[in-house]
């Protein structure tokens, strides 16, 4: 079995036992070891993994790592391990009083679910504050997959992967950047834009109208450039002579015609309501993992919910009457709240209320 395949099942028993996991011990026996030996090196042989290294500076508080990776008897890679329902962000300095007693080129704190990979990319020997890579089992991508393999034993080159973290640091840092002009466009952001487009004297009046401006042009590039991808999606389906599917039910839909024919003829997912669901979609993915987020269209409304379960609700788009578009909220007591909205764009201004309710499964 290759890396990819065993790092994919680990992520498949990471689901399935997490509840049964009570301690720090079981984390690390039940989840932690496994992903080590994923990695390719033996957890039982010493001379490639050390359990509970000696990692105190002053040699008097007895300090030790929960586990040390070995290349030609020195450290590689220190790993500290919590339980898995544990806050990594309550323990990151102590990786880092353990990392700078240490040689070793590598830290990862981890929960036996989420794994943050740190280095000493700003300052030799002192560990940075933002890991360079941190990668959650439970919403695992081919990409993340691919970098991790690079710490497998037979794979391991120490130049190769600090020119990859640097990399993945800046494209970090950069997505986040990115993702916050798209939420709030900084006044930089908008003086640049505006210098391009507008041709009289640029004044902080004219400033404070093309912030909105620049904002509402940052989201609907966003739905065009998916309104795009969807439409080259469907013509490529129907070219190939199949039906243009939505997601697959996991529970009977409320509402449905007597029979199958009637169901297809009554139902139409449109582009307006597509373009709609990747809106939702691109807000809340921020709290859920974005292949999470599914939907479910019928003849009153068009449904966007978690992990393909109707009882798992996101929002309604109500866009079957075009004059009077509306979305739906459905709060714990299963009642809908509508909000009027007049075009897509106005489904950012209930980031807030869609946030929170994909907060419930996350």
């Amino acid at each position: 079995m290759d890396f990819k395949d065993s790092i994919k099942q680990l992520a498949e028993r990471v689901s399935a036992l997490k509840e049964s996991i009570l301690t720090e011990e079981a984390t690390k026996n039940a989840f932690i070891m496994p992903f080590i030996q994923a990695l390719g090196y033996d957890v039982f042989n010493p001379i490639e993994v050390v359990p509970e290294m000696d990692c105190d500076i002053v040699k008097k508080k007895g300090e030790k790592i929960d586990y040390a990776i070995m290349k030609d008897g020195s450290p590689i890679m220190l790993i500290e391990c919590k339980h898995w329902k544990q806050d990594l962000n309550l323990h990151d300095n102590q990786l880092k009083r353990y990392y700078v007693a240490s040689k070793a080129k590598f830290g990862v704190l981890t929960n036996g679910i989420v794994y943050r990979f740190y280095a000493d990319l700003i300052k030799e020997n002192i560990m940075d504050d933002v890991p360079f890579l941190e990668i959650n089992l439970e919403k695992l991508r081919d990409t993340q997959i691919e970098e991790v393999k690079k710490f497998c034993k037979e794979n391991f080159d120490l130049d190769n992967i600090l020119s990859s973290a640097n990399e993945l640091k800046y494209m970090s840092e950069v997505k986040k950047v990115i993702r916050s002009e798209f939420d709030k466009p900084s006044p930089e952001l908008v003086k640049l834009l505006t210098k391009r487009v507008y041709e009289g004297i640029v004044t902080q009046k004219v400033l404070d109208q093309f912030t909105d401006i620049v904002g509402r042009a940052l989201k609907s590039h966003i739905n065009d450039v998916m309104s795009e991808k969807l439409g080259i999606a469907i013509k490529a389906t129907e070219e190939a002579g199949a039906p243009v599917q939505t997601s697959p039910a996991a529970e009977p839909k409320e509402e449905e015609p007597a029979n199958e024919d009637e169901k297809v003829s009554k139902i139409n997912t449109t582009m307006e309501e597509m373009e709609g669901y990747y809106i939702v979609k691109g807000i809340v993915c921020e709290v859920i993992a974005s292949e999470r987020v599914t939907y479910r269209d019928s003849q009153s409304y068009f449904a966007i919910f978690a992990d393909d379960n109707n009882r798992r609700p996101i929002c309604r788009l109500h866009f079957n009457n075009t004059a009077n578009k509306r979305i739906g909220f459905i709060d714990e007591s299963r009642n809908e709240q509508m909000e009027q909205i007049e075009k897509l764009d106005d489904i950012y201004n209930y980031k807030q209320q869609l946030l929170e309710a994909a907060k419930r499964y996350a």
